[in-house]
């Protein structure tokens, strides 16, 4: 089993809008990035699990866990031109894009802020800590995610 970090804003779709989702799960679109996407694509599996992680937003910071229910796919969002994450050079025979579904595990009783996280020694080989780091899907250590998980 591997481990994740998953950003989303919660303005565009917070961990509340996942737990209100059918079966507590959606899909996860949108990934744009070409090294977040090879992680999603290559990398994470079935039964791995993230943390959901709030950004651009007041208080960014870990707010709870998904589980990946379904491997990569293509992502449609990039072949439908009404949709913000339209990629024009993405076709139904050669995607450039891939997305996973997740389900609703956890929502931690209070969210563990980026400006706590930065002050725990054991966190900094964090990717989320490097600056300029900007990925919105990191891969998290084992160790990095049993420390987390002590903090809630």
């Amino acid at each position: 089993m591997h481990y994740w970090l998953m950003k989303s804003e919660p303005d565009a779709f917070g961990i509340d809008d996942l737990q209100a989702r059918p079966k507590q799960t959606e899909h996860w679109d949108g990934v744009r990035n070409y090294q977040a996407r090879n992680m999603l694509r290559d990398q994470m599996k079935k039964g791995d699990l993230a943390f959901f992680y709030h950004s651009n937003c007041k208080e960014p910071g870990i707010v709870g866990i998904v589980e990946i229910v379904r491997q990569a796919y293509p992502d449609f969002t990039a072949l439908d031109p009404e949709n913000p994450h339209f990629d024009p050079k993405s076709t139904p025979e050669a995607p450039r894009w891939y997305m996973v579904d997740v389900r609703f595990r956890k929502r931690f009783k209070r969210t563990i802020t980026l400006t706590e996280l930065k002050n725990h020694h054991a966190l900094t080989e964090l990717l989320l800590l490097r600056k300029g780091n900007r990925l919105s899907i990191m891969p998290i250590s084992a160790e990095a995610w049993n420390y987390i998980l002590e903090l809630e």
